[in-house]
């Protein structure tokens, strides 16, 4: 059975106050015992905070981006040891915005993928496809050769300890999203396709729907057998809306 995950990327959005207040009432309405994992991605200069905050343990914290490099001379990155060293379990490689508006290329993507498991951290992958790609049927094209850049690089065994999610770019932050079908579609194939080259890993492997994930929609998508819990971008800034979706994802069992 694989453990559903609610994935909070709050982007660049924040500071230290409304932080503070928003960890708080999502550590007061997320359960116990809901058996699901949470995870807040703030931006870096609030990751140290969060961590702080959420000191019982129940949320985790991950960062929305990692650079290739372990360490040295590259002014304003953040390398992953340091990124662990603050109390990140986790980080997102490859997100679509990450993809567009910094040039990001499958093969740096795979080499942060890389970089974020060598410092101990846990990638979550983002795939996806533009809404181009999608009207010319190139869906399947473009998320299988994501994942295999990863696979390529690393085998697939770097998918043992890492998250997928697919978020269709044409869904991000419009208010457009995959139906329940669309996404079931895409998670399906993404499993086939780790399920290529390792069943197991395949079973195991937590796929996460990203796109204009809210409360209202939440149940429909998350109830989908392939798709293992949320991404979340606006929805997770505000605490009731977070609750929701991650009270959806509690009811699932995959």
């Amino acid at each position: 059975m694989r453990r559903p995950m609610v994935a909070g990327n709050w982007k660049m959005h924040g500071s230290k106050a409304t932080n503070q207040a928003l960890l708080a009432e999502v550590e007061r309405s997320v359960r116990p015992d809901w058996p699901i994992d949470v995870v807040v991605f703030p931006p870096y200069v609030y990751l140290a905070d969060a961590v702080r905050e959420l000191e019982e343990g129940r949320i985790l914290v991950g960062a929305q981006d990692v650079c290739a490099e372990s360490g040295g001379a590259f002014t304003g990155q953040v390398g992953a040891a340091m990124l662990k060293d603050v109390g990140c379990t986790y980080v997102i490689v490859g997100h679509s915005e990450r993809r567009r508006w910094y040039h990001e290329d499958d093969t740096l993507v795979a080499r942060k993928f890389a970089a974020a498991m060598a410092g101990g951290l846990k990638p979550v992958l983002c795939v996806g496809e533009t809404l181009e790609e999608r009207e010319a049927k190139q869906t399947e094209s473009v998320v299988a050769r994501q994942v295999e850049a990863v696979i390529n690089m690393l085998g697939v065994g770097g998918f043992a300890d890492a998250v997928l999610a697919y978020e269709p770019v044409w869904a991000i932050g419009t208010g457009r999203t995959a139906t329940p079908e669309q996404a079931q579609a895409v998670h399906a194939f993404l499993r086939s396709r780790i399920g290529a080259h390792d069943a197991k890993i395949a079973g195991h492997l937590r796929i996460l729907y990203g796109g204009s994930v809210k409360a209202g929609n939440a149940a429909e998508l998350l109830a989908m057998p392939d798709v293992d819990g949320g991404l979340v971008g606006g929805a997770s800034l505000s605490a009731d809306e977070f609750r929701q979706i991650c009270a959806a994802a509690s009811a699932v069992r995959h």
